[in-house]
């Protein structure tokens, strides 16, 4: 049975989605705020969508959706909301969400609107275009990084060698085979010393303690390594 994420407060509405969901053979795990959400899906990650209410008592369903959009997650979602208000369903569907149903709604056009958006993620590999490693994102898609949930600031150069290091995690990469790489193509040449430069704005940036770094190792006499 796939596993669907409902969060909801209105108690009558848990429960007759509840009721509706299981007879159509889903599997309904229930969170009635933000932060049990929030709770729930640190936990598993194994929920095939989810059923977002937009006004909840401690906070919204969008900014919930920005957040899982920002650190990866593609899980498909679906909003509920009591307004028919076009800037509600604007903001819902322009922070990532997949399709919204107003209330009062049909529970039969509710399922058959479930049906159909895992139909068409079903092929999607939601890791297509994800370079992770800890709480380090990168988006290819959208050309960016994120670190914790929040956009690092990178320039393109810096861009393309976190790509690199990542792409090659646990791989030694000396300094020839990574300037050669950073060549942008544009015809600005990056030397030796540019090089060590962007390696350590790249600490700075990412790592707790850049002069003792988790992640961007320095191998003595050939050249580097993504650790994670």
């Amino acid at each position: 049975m796939q596993k669907l994420l409902l969060l909801e407060d209105d108690i009558s509405l848990v429960d007759g989605l509840t009721w509706s969901l299981t007879k159509n053979g889903f599997a309904v795990e229930v969170a009635r705020t933000v932060k049990e959400a929030e709770k729930m899906l640190a936990m598993r990650d194994d929920f095939a969508l989810l059923l977002f209410d937009v006004t909840l008592p401690d906070g919204n369903g969008i900014s919930l959706c920005e957040k899982l959009r920002a650190s990866g997650d593609r899980t498909p979602v679906i909003f509920l909301t009591a307004s028919d208000e076009e800037t509600s369903i604007i903001r819902g569907l322009d922070c990532g969400g997949d399709d919204y149903m107003t209330k009062p709604f049909k529970l039969g056009e509710l399922c058959s609107r479930i049906r159909a958006l895992l139909r068409r993620s079903a092929g999607r590999n939601p890791e297509e275009g994800i370079l992770r490693s800890g709480d380090l994102v990168v988006n290819l898609t959208e050309g960016r990084a994120l670190l914790r949930g929040e956009i690092v600031e990178l320039t393109a150069a810096e861009y393309r060698l976190l790509c690199l290091l990542l792409t090659n995690r646990g791989k030694v990469l000396t300094r020839t085979a990574i300037l050669d790489r950073l060549w942008d193509g544009a015809g600005s040449f990056v030397d030796d010393n540019t090089l060590s430069v962007y390696i350590r704005r790249l600490r700075e940036k990412l790592e707790e303690n850049p002069s003792a770094p988790n992640y961007l190792k320095t191998v003595r006499g050939i050249g580097y390594k993504w650790e994670g």
